[in-house]
């Protein structure tokens, strides 16, 4: 074969996932899994901030180096590293905001910061904002890079909403809903860039997340539903693992579609 169809042939390898609905489903249910996991290991456990913060950093780097190595897109894998990103931001964040004494503002404020700076050189970098389009492994890496400063800042933020904000954890999911629809109507029917209301959703699902999380499991006297970290760990858990069940299996039809059908000479 020659070189000329070497490039002819040549495809590039997509590993994240098409944002769709389903997509942003398992968004919320992972980061709600991230929040009550990371509490249930860390707080229920007593485990404490700091030693949970290192464990789920370490899954999160082997399940991000497997990732990385993968050469097609593996739903499970996918999630697995969502999920990690989700818990090690629990703990990060509440390490930085509690235990390191910064407080809700000062953190969320450090976290801004680090994941303007991740934006900044991925611009310089010149690698695609359009997280469909990635194909590159610096291009992934930056992706995984600010997910994980993403998910550790939307625990800050909806910390801030159910504690600081005198919402409470109904009214704080509430208010994120509500901006969550702005984004949704701004989608469609405003020319903001898609990358940029990818990214504000993106961080917004996290606050979310902690907020439906920290509803299923505080007792009833804080507002919640006193459903405990494990019981609503294991619901979410289940939800996920459904979700992403259905994802394989509309990945494999999909891909079975796209393959090129040889007729006989």
């Amino acid at each position: 074969m020659s070189a000329g169809a070497l490039r002819t042939d040549w495809r590039p390898i997509k590993k994240l996932p098409q944002v769709t609905a389903v997509f942003w489903i398992m968004k919320i249910a992972a980061t709600t899994l991230g929040e009550t996991g990371g509490d249930l290991i860390a707080q229920t456990l007593n485990v404490g901030y700091a030693v949970s913060s290192v464990l789920f950093i370490a899954l999160f780097l082997v399940s991000l180096i497997t990732q990385m190595k993968a050469k097609k897109f593996h739903p499970a894998l996918y999630w697995t590293v969502i999920v990690s990103t989700s818990t090690a931001g629990t703990t990060m964040s509440d390490f930085l905001n509690r235990s390191a004494g910064l407080g809700y503002a000062k953190g969320a404020l450090l976290l801004i910061t680090c994941l303007a700076c991740v934006f900044v050189i991925w611009i310089r970098c010149g690698e695609t904002f359009d997280v469909e389009q990635i194909t590159t492994f610096r291009g992934e890496l930056l992706y995984w890079i600010a997910i994980l400063f993403s998910n550790t800042l939307g625990t800050s933020l909806g910390d801030f909403l159910a504690d600081s904000s005198g919402l409470g954890f109904a009214g704080g999911a509430a208010l994120i809903g509500v901006l969550m629809a702005l984004i949704l109507v701004a989608h469609y029917f405003t020319r903001i860039r898609g990358t940029v209301l990818f990214w504000a959703a993106f961080v917004l699902t996290r606050p979310l997340g902690a907020t439906v999380g920290d509803l299923f499991s505080k007792p009833n006297d804080k507002g919640g539903l006193e459903l405990g970290t494990v019981g609503s760990s294991a619901v979410l858990a289940a939800i996920l693992l459904a979700l992403i069940v259905y994802t394989h299996l509309r990945h494999q039809q999909n891909a079975a579609e796209r393959e090129p059908v040889h007729q006989p000479s």
